[in-house]
């Protein structure tokens, strides 16, 4: 979008520099010129109430297309369990707008999830996993997933209240991560996303 025209528009919310010289962000329309600070609080108050965390040993690429999808899905927050550098690209920037944490192992992860009164739910492609299509998700959950190939430690899945998979039927072995925590979150927004624009006292905070 190139600059505003029409009446300037004089919000909190508005960017100045923005309104001047254009907004060619990758942001909904409805957060158009908004400054960065504006939108990360209108998505932490308008937030679901669950978190995605990710396993992060091995710089996996998957991780920044895992919290562009816990944004699109209205995240409250993402959670990086191991290293604390994460690979950034596939983002795009997503990360600006919501609370990414960092934990430095899962029992660390397990301690604030404990402090939240909120379940965490292991994905990973392994015996004894449950088929996610029958699994009532909880409302205030952590979706917790592994790394690209190797999946999730012994030490996370000891951690969570369930674990689940993703069946397939073709050939291949296992789904790039990035897109098995795109289909988990759908999973739980089906089950739970409120569409009707509300806030509510559910909601869950970092």
């Amino acid at each position: 979008m190139g600059p505003w025209e029409g009446p300037w528009r004089d919000g909190a919310e508005y960017d100045p520099e923005l309104l001047g010289s254009g907004d060619r962000r990758n942001v909904a329309d409805r957060y158009r010129y908004w400054a960065v600070e504006a939108i990360r609080a209108d998505l932490v108050a308008r937030a679901q109430p669950f978190h995605v965390a990710v396993e992060n040993w091995e710089h996996d690429f998957n991780i920044g297309a895992i919290v562009r999808t816990a944004n699109a899905f209205g995240a409250a927050g993402v959670h990086i369990v191991g290293r604390r550098r994460w690979n950034r690209r596939g983002a795009m920037v997503t990360d600006r707008y919501l609370p990414v944490l960092h934990h430095p192992d899962v029992g660390a992860l397990a301690g604030w999830a404990a402090s939240c009164n909120c379940p965490i739910i292991a994905l990973d492609n392994v015996p004894g996993a449950l088929p996610l299509e029958t699994a009532e998700l909880p409302e205030r959950c952590v979706l917790l997933f592994g790394q690209e190939g190797p999946g999730l430690t012994e030490a996370a899945r000891a951690v969570a209240s369930a674990l689940y998979e993703i069946t397939q039927y073709g050939s291949t072995r296992s789904l790039n991560a990035g897109a098995a925590a795109a289909i988990a979150i759908y999973h739980w927004s089906l089950q739970h996303t409120r569409r009707d624009g509300e806030l509510a006292s559910r909601v869950m905070q970092p």
